[in-house]
Order: structure tokens, then C-alpha cells, then sequence
């Protein structure tokens, strides 16, 4: 009997420790690659920061990765969503953020993270950049490495948000950028097991759009400051009037055809037309634009820019918004297995040499002379940043929503619930309708039905079998040992 209880909980064990790491993701020339698969990994995303930036409260120790409830309430309706990424734009160093990211991990949830914070000494400053480059600010952006770097949904870090949003800024402030890239990736490569990319957020100002992705993406003689990765926060394409031409989709498709690195919107969702519809959505993923990665949606929780997916009330209760209900029908058309194939010729693109012949406007920066290494910061890249907080992938024990979700319509979503992913399950968008269209007779649940439908076939129905597959393999090798 007591071999029995002992193995029973070994089983328990197993069930409560089941591998849910999704792979870690490289870049190949215009790609995000898969690196056990070799997929092709196209972001689904939404832009991640409940609370706006008053939700990053140091002194307070908490930032949007620190209460695992709130994570878990929220990586659940991601789920549902179907986002396969978050960007996260501020967090603290010198948080624990293991529960958050294991939460996220385990329902096949990428990060991208912002290295910078809103609060003095965090970031450069654009009006003079040269007097935010020091130890103090490296010290604290290596720090943001060290707390991520051993996540496997970790996907990215940003080295900067917009930066450079007009001519004037386009003067000096990339050097600076460059340069924070250098050592943020000389950094990475000496402490770090893995590559992880390092890249820039531009704004879709498009007087300086090209010269800032051609500025950011050159080779300038092997110093390692290229950005691996270019986002773009584009607000472009307006309303369901809007088409591929007046929104100037076309224009981007015809910048970046070339682009030796990946590039990605990491905001989107124009809302000058509410609520929004994500027409978008399917000329982003669509045939036309094969050369960007996918994006982010601008963003989860409403905040007083009016973007929300969700609201967010005081007793922690979230109401999807009528936008939720339209991304997740944009998200649901997509043929994420066509999306996925990957281009031969488009993982070979090489960069151009930096010249100032790649720069078109006489009045953005031409001069590829990084600064040199601020005083003191060679010995932190070397030997790396004292006492750093080294996050780590935990067992995620509770899978329930912590608190109630309703849809747009009112009545409250029930049974919601994480799906713990396999090792190899990455979220994808599956078919459900977690907020259905208003109705007497429409009571939402978890798995997105309502009374009266019939279950829709999706991507968490097969991770459902492929998660009994494993309880039934790991049931059957337990047996076998007693």
C-alpha cells in the first residue's frame, strides 16, 4: 500500500510538473524561427501594461509581471484571445517575475520585453542622449536581462520605445541607440546560455520611417549594434473604410520586402473608429505582407487613451470590450499553418554595410561612429552586474481564474480556466467566441460556447487531447512500475 501511495505521488509529481516550456525562438535573416520546429513564429500579439504606466510602481514593489492572479486572470482571456505574445513596456529589475512568466510560459505565451522604465535615469533622453548613456542606466537595463534572460517565452528585449519621432531627434539619437544595443547584446552573449534578439520600437513617422529601419539594420563592420529585430507602432489603417492603399500598408510592404531582419508592428489598432473592427488583421497575416512577422494590438486593458481589449474594474472583475469580441474573430480567420511555412530565400537576406547612401533625408543621421563604451561599463559587461535577480520557470499550480470575467454583453464568462500547453504548444488562435454577440439565450463558457451551439473544432480542443494523451502515457508508465 505504501508503494502504492509513494507512487501515486510521484504521479502527482509528474502532473504538476508536466514540461510546458514553449521553444525558445531565434532570428534567421527576415524571420522569427522556431528552433526545435523550424516554423516559422508569427507574432499574434497584444501589447500588455494593465494600469498604463501608473501600473509600474517600484517604490510599491510591484510592476505588471508581479501578482501572479493578475497574470493568471489575464493570460487566460489571452489565451482565449488567442495571442501567442505579449509586450510588456515596464518592469522592475529587482522583481521576482517568475510566477507571471511561468503563467504566460505555460499557455504558450511569448514576452517582449521593453528594457527601459518611465521614471528618471531609466531611459535615454531623447532632447540629450548623450547625458543618459552611463553606468547607472546600463546597470539597470543589464538588470532587466538578468531577470528575463532564463525564460524560454522570453522573445526579445526593445532597447527603446520612439526614440526618434522627428527630424530633430533623428539628428544624433540613433548613435545612442546603437550603442545601447551593442551592450546590451555584448552583455547577452557573455552571460546569457542563449541568443536572445535585441531590437528597436519605431514610430510610424514616415518622413524618418526608412532612414530609422535602414539606419538601425546595417552592418556597421561587425560592432554588434545592429538591431536584430524592428518594430513599428503603426496607427495607420483606420475604420472598416480603410483599404491596403490608403492606410499606406503597400508603402511598408515595398520599405521592407528586403529587410534582412524581422520586422513586426508592435502596436497596432487604429481607434479614431469605434469600436474597432481589426480589418487589418487579415492584410497583415495575408499574402501581400509575408515579409513583416505580425504585430501587436494596442492594447489590453483600457486605459484613458481609449485602446482597451478589456476593463479592468477596482475589485479586479474584467469586462471584454465589443473590440476583444471583433480581434478574436479577426484572429479566428487566420490559416496559421500557411502562416507558419517559411520562406527559403527570406531566412538568407543579408544586411547592407552601413554608408550614409542608405540614408535619404541630408537632415537624419549619417554618422555610423558609435560612441564609445560609457566609463566603467566594459567592466559591467565583462564581469557582469552585482546581486542580479535571475528569474526561473516555476510550477504552475493553479489554472482557474482568480476573479470573474464578463463578456461584452453583460453576463459572466464561465468556467474560465488556463490550458496548461505541452512542451512544444504555443498559443494560436482556436475558434472560439469568448464574448458571443448580445442574446437572452447566450450564456457564454470557457470553451467559447453558448446555449444552443454546438462546440467549435480548434487549436484548444487538440491541445485538450494532446494534454489526455500525456496523462494517459504518464498514467500507464506509473502502473507499469507497481
Amino acid at each position: 500500500m505504501r508503494s502504492l501511495f509513494n507512487s501515486l505521488a510521484v504521479l502527482t509529481g509528474l502532473l504538476t510538473s508536466v514540461a510546458v516550456a514553449v521553444h525558445p525562438v531565434e532570428v534567421q535573416g527576415q524571420d522569427f524561427i522556431d528552433t526545435v520546429t523550424k516554423k516559422r513564429f508569427m507574432i499574434v500579439g497584444v501589447d500588455y501594461q494593465p494600469g498604463g504606466q501608473a501600473g509600474y510602481k517600484p517604490q510599491e514593489n510591484s510592476d505588471p509581471l508581479t501578482n501572479k492572479d493578475v497574470c493568471l486572470r489575464d493570460a487566460i482571456t489571452l489565451q482565449k484571445l488567442g495571442a501567442n505574445t505579449i509586450r510588456v513596456y515596464n518592469v522592475d529589475p529587482t522583481l521576482n517575475h517568475d510566477d507571471c512568466a511561468s503563467i504566460f510560459n505555460s499557455a504558450g505565451i511569448y514576452m517582449i520585453i521593453d528594457v527601459n522604465g518611465p521614471q528618471s535615469g531609466e531611459s535615454i533622453n531623447r532632447a540629450e542622449p548623450w547625458t543618459s548613456y552611463h553606468k547607472d542606466y546600463l546597470r539597470r537595463i543589464f538588470g532587466v536581462v538578468e531577470n528575463f534572460k532564463n525564460y524560454p517565452n522570453t522573445l526579445a528585449f526593445f532597447s527603446a520605445n520612439e526614440v526618434m519621432n522627428d527630424m530633430d531627434t533623428g539628428k544624433v539619437n540613433p548613435q545612442y541607440i546603437r550603442a545601447v544595443q551593442r551592450d546590451l547584446k555584448a552583455y547577452i552573449k557573455a552571460h546569457s546560455k542563449r541568443t536572445i534578439p535585441v531590437g528597436y520600437s519605431a514610430a510610424d513617422v514616415r518622413e524618418i520611417l526608412q532612414d530609422t529601419w535602414a539606419y538601425m539594420q546595417c552592418d556597421n563592420d561587425g560592432d554588434g549594434s545592429e538591431s536584430d529585430i524592428f518594430g513599428l507602432n503603426s496607427y495607420s489603417w483606420c475604420g472598416g473604410d480603410a483599404t491596403f492603399q490608403t492606410a499606406g500598408y503597400n508603402t511598408l510592404v515595398d520599405m521592407f520586402e528586403n529587410s534582412s531582419i524581422p520586422v513586426f508592428f508592435s502596436e497596432y489598432g487604429c481607434n479614431e473608429v469605434m469600436p474597432r473592427v481589426f480589418d487589418e488583421v487579415a492584410a497583415l497575416y495575408g499574402d501581400k505582407m509575408t515579409a513583416l512577422s505580425g504585430g501587436l494590438v494596442y492594447e489590453y486593458s483600457q486605459e484613458e487613451s481609449n485602446y482597451g481589449l478589456a476593463t479592468i474594474d477596482e475589485d479586479g472583475s474584467v469586462k471584454l470590450r465589443k473590440d476583444f469580441d471583433a480581434l478574436q474573430a479577426q484572429f479566428n480567420k487566420l490559416d496559421m499553418s500557411k502562416i507558419q511555412a517559411t520562406k527559403p530565400d527570406a531566412t538568407s537576406i543579408k544586411a547592407p554595410k552601413c554608408d550614409k547612401k542608405l540614408i535619404t533625408n541630408d537632415a537624419f543621421d549619417t554618422n555610423f561612429t558609435l560612441p564609445a563604451v560609457c566609463p566603467g561599463c566594459q567592466t559591467l559587461i565583462q564581469n557582469g552586474i552585482d546581486k542580479p535577480i535571475n528569474g526561473k520557470l516555476v510550477k504552475v499550480l493553479a489554472t482557474k481564474s482568480p476573479n470573474k470575467v464578463y463578456a461584452s454583453s453583460g453576463s459572466e464568462v464561465k468556467n474560465l480556466a488556463l490550458t496548461l500547453l505541452s512542451n512544444d504548444g504555443v498559443n494560436t488562435p482556436s475558434g472560439e467566441t469568448t464574448s458571443p454577440a448580445d442574446s437572452d439565450n447566450a450564456i457564454p463558457t470557457a470553451d467559447g460556447s453558448a446555449a444552443g451551439e454546438s462546440d467549435k473544432p480548434g487549436a484548444a480542443t487538440s491541445k485538450l487531447a494532446g494534454g489526455w494523451t500525456l496523462l494517459a502515457a504518464t498514467v500507464i508508465a506509473v502502473l507499469t512500475v507497481l
